[in-house]
């Protein structure tokens, strides 16, 4: 298990490589002026996907990070 610390800087090195430094700050402050529940908002994010369409996007990512 990483620390609290490493789980910070991996996500904002994520977060930067995405979309940018200044977009990345932009999220950063979003989330913490809003009230923000994730795992609700998660729970929503692939609703209108088929478990076959979530599969493929996972295998496909799993591709992409791992080769």
């Amino acid at each position: 298990m990483i620390t609290d610390t490493e789980i910070k800087v991996k996500g904002i090195q994520i977060l930067t490589q995405h979309l940018g430094d200044v977009e990345a700050e932009r999220f950063i402050a979003l989330i913490q002026r809003e009230p923000f529940d994730y795992t609700k908002w998660r729970q929503g994010l692939y609703e209108d996907l088929s478990i076959e369409e979530i599969s493929q996007k996972a295998m496909s990512l799993r591709k992409k990070t791992s080769g």
